[in-house]
Parts: C-alpha cells; sequence; structure tokens
C-alpha cells in the first residue's frame, strides 16, 4: 500500500469523525427555528458554507457544497488512482449543475445560485457550462464520459445524466456496485410505475445492464420488483407499491450508512476505508439537510427524517 493512499484513509477517517452524526442531526432537527438550526450548525464542519445562509435552500445547498469541498480536500491527499475513483461518486454535483441551468432557463429575471465547483472531481463541467444551446449541451454529454442522453429535453437530458452516474459508479468503483444497482433500481421504478413514463433509449440500455432485461420488461411494479438483482430486491422487500418508495430511499441510505461505516472502520488502508468514508461523509450530509427541513417546519421531525436516522 502506497504512503499516499495511507494519507488518504488516515484523511478520510479524520473527515468521517467530525459529522454532526445522528446525535447532531436530530437536534439540529429538533430546533424550532430555522435561525436556531443554522445556530448549531455554527459548531459543526457545515459552518464553512452556511454561515451567510438565510433560507432553507440556501442553507441545505451550503451542507452540500460542504461535502463536496470535503471530497475535494480527500482527492488531495490520494493519488492520482483514488482520485479518479472519487469522480463517479462527485458526479451528483455535476448533474445538480446542469439540473440548475436548465431550470435557470424557465424563471427569467431569477438569479440562479452559483455551480458546484468540482476542481479535480469534475467529469466535464467547464464544457457543458460553455455550452449555448440544448443541442450543445446534448452533444458535449454525448463526447463525453456520461454519454449521450437519448435527447435535448430537461427530462432526457437530467435522466439520462443520473442513470450514467449510478453506471459510472458500478463499472469504476466495485466497492459500491451494490448501492449503484439498488440507486438505479430506485430510478427506473419512479420513472415507470410513478411518472409513468418510459426512459430515453440510452438510460434503459445503462438501467438493462445494471438490472436484467427481464426487470425492465416487467408489465407492473410488483414483476420489476422480483425480476430486480438482489441488493435492489432488498430494498424493495415490503414496498408493495410505488407510492411506498420513499421508504425504500430511506433504506438505501441507512443501507450506505452501515456498509460505509463498516468499510471504512475496518483496519486496511487503501480504497475500501475512502469509498466508506464517502458513503458516511453522504449520509451525513443528506441527514443534515433533512434536519434543516425539519426545522424549517417549526421543529417536528417527520417519518421521513426517522427513516435517516
Amino acid at each position: 500500500m502506497s504512503a499516499a493512499w495511507v494519507a488518504g484513509t488516515v484523511r478520510a477517517r479524520a473527515l468521517a469523525r467530525r459529522c454532526p452524526g445522528t446525535t447532531g442531526a436530530r437536534e439540529v432537527a429538533a430546533c424550532p427555528t430555522l435561525d436556531a438550526a443554522l445556530r448549531r450548525l455554527a459548531t459543526t464542519p457545515y459552518v464553512r458554507y452556511a454561515r451567510a445562509t438565510i433560507t432553507l435552500p440556501e442553507a441545505q445547498r451550503a451542507v452540500a457544497a460542504t461535502l463536496l469541498w470535503h471530497l475535494r480536500v480527500l482527492a488531495g491527499w490520494l493519488p492520482p488512482n483514488g482520485t479518479r475513483l472519487l469522480v463517479p461518486l462527485a458526479a451528483g454535483f455535476e448533474v445538480a449543475n446542469v439540473a440548475t441551468r436548465l431550470s435557470a432557463a424557465d424563471r427569467p429575471g431569477v438569479e440562479p445560485p452559483q455551480p458546484y465547483r468540482l476542481g479535480a472531481l469534475e467529469t466535464v463541467w467547464r464544457r457543458l457550462e460553455r455550452s449555448g444551446s440544448s443541442a450543445e449541451l446534448r452533444a458535449a454529454l454525448a463526447a463525453s464520459p456520461w454519454g449521450d442522453p437519448g435527447g435535448d429535453t430537461p427530462r432526457a437530458v437530467l435522466t439520462g445524466m443520473r442513470m450514467a452516474a449510478v453506471r459510472r459508479t458500478a463499472v469504476a468503483v466495485p466497492q459500491a456496485r451494490d448501492w449503484a444497482v439498488a440507486r438505479a433500481a430506485l430510478l427506473v421504478a419512479r420513472e415507470l410505475f410513478v411518472h409513468g413514463r418510459s426512459l430515453p433509449e440510452p438510460a434503459r440500455r445503462d438501467a438493462a445492464r445494471l438490472l436484467g432485461t427481464r426487470a425492465l420488461a416487467a408489465g407492473s411494479y410488483r414483476e420489476f420488483r422480483d425480476r430486480v438483482p438482489t441488493a435492489a430486491r432488498r430494498l424493495l422487500a415490503d414496498v408493495t407499491a410505488p407510492d411506498g418508495l420513499w421508504r425504500a430511499e430511506g433504506r438505501w441510505w441507512l443501507t450506505l450508512r452501515d456498509e460505509g461505516t463498516a468499510m471504512l472502520h475496518e483496519s486496511r488502508y487503501g480504497p475500501r476505508a475512502v469509498v466508506g468514508a464517502v458513503a458516511v461523509l453522504s449520509v451525513d450530509a443528506w441527514r443534515v439537510r433533512a434536519a434543516l427541513e425539519s426545522a424549517a417546519r417549526g421543529g417536528r421531525p417527520g417519518e421521513a427524517f426517522d427513516a435517516l436516522v
């Protein structure tokens, strides 16, 4: 094991130890106002971006920006192959940048938030940012590791990118393959059985690689649930109808937390511990974002929040 992997693993564990964790998230969630929650957040690593926030969306975005900063710090400690391992794990930030750009086109006069800056974790964001039209955006994606989304409408672009993100993770990060498969099942189930929409062809191909062609050919949600691979079937086991998929979403995050924690605390240094740290950091950020929403509602955590802790 190289010195860079040892140093990166030590840094990963240090970053994870600083997370507010379940206790901290519950304290934030129980705050009677968003202002009170932000004061509590000021005692955590999330203060780096949260100190200047006022609204709930700004605060939640600040939490996400802190997570990205931590991933960039971690990448700086890793050898080049370690940084490459983190790129697909940070792909959601590039998807979020594209989503913000596409939504801004429908809201003239509204100032969009600044895009997330990914640094070494970028795939092709700067090229996407420079594209002047939806057709140019699609062309830039098609010429990149994202691949052609199959259309230039906002739905086609974002569905294609989200499915490509799980495909890229499954291929490049073997330690996270089961998480990617389960995430793909959630994405497909929502598109097919909640929204009643067919997948763009590239997204369908990616989904078939991860879930199998039999699952994609299912005529009902129950058939789909019974045909997906084991990692996804465990997630959907007691979700009998599509309107219960939010419970499977919460279980996905709990699985990420438990398996990530176990990977992080193994005695070995290297990729497995680092991927575990990314999982722990990601779950913590997601949980704190949910806690902030609870505080904004008056400090009344709901069932969805409880599913995350």
